[in-house]
């Protein structure tokens, strides 16, 4: 296959190093041609619209819009855009949240070379690729009920130390309903302690520390 019938690819990644990466594993292979770079969201709905790439490699964790934000509103505009998304991440709510933007694939960033290469044949042949440690979780994920805004809420101040008494003045209502809330959330969440509730959150995703 020519490079001019080559599966055009967009690498979106804030940092340099990775792109460069990518690029040389990419550009090595004669069925594939990498089109144009993007280092944040809005330059990458920028760059597709300009390239209208076969595939899309993009980064979810990125400074200003995000991947997930630059999935959404790339195939919003372009609803056939092949788009996998990568990252560290492999927590459940990381996947679910890139496939409901649009996502079709989703790949830890330290896969070997040749399964990214596969992953970027299978998504341009109209499949899905998400690798089987990163499925499971997924699985568990769309059998679990949603946390509210407030258990959310709940759930971020108790990751700061907060007793119920502390969340219910920040918030403005009773413990006792705070309690409820947090009754909720370990449920929810299937743990038995409000550190295990913590933990299991921030490895699924669902909970974000800066």
């Amino acid at each position: 296959m020519g490079k001019d019938t080559a599966i055009r690819v967009l690498i979106v990644d804030d940092h340099f190093i990775v792109r460069m990466g990518l690029r040389g594993i990419i550009d090595l292979q004669p069925d594939m041609a990498v089109v144009a770079e993007a280092e944040d969201g809005e330059e990458a709905v920028r760059k597709f619209r300009e390239h209208r790439p076969d595939v899309a490699l993009v980064d979810l964790r990125m400074p200003g819009m995000d991947g997930i934000e630059a999935i959404g509103a790339i195939r919003k505009e372009f609803p056939q855009a092949n788009l996998v998304a990568l990252s560290t991440y492999k927590g459940d709510e990381f996947v679910y949240r890139a496939l409901q933007a649009g996502a079709r694939g989703y790949l830890l960033k330290n896969i070997p070379g040749d399964q990214l290469l596969d992953a970027i044949r299978t998504v341009h042949g109209g499949k899905r690729c998400i690798p089987a440690e990163v499925a499971t979780g997924l699985a568990e994920r769309i059998h679990q009920a949603n946390l509210s805004a407030r258990e959310l809420d709940v759930l971020a101040r108790i990751a700061r130390g907060m007793t119920n008494k502390e969340i219910g003045a920040d918030l403005g209502v009773h413990e006792t309903t705070v309690k409820a809330h947090v009754i909720n959330i370990l449920g929810k969440l299937g743990v038995n302690d409000r550190t295990l509730a913590v933990t299991t959150a921030i490895q699924r995703g669902i909970l974000r520390l800066e």
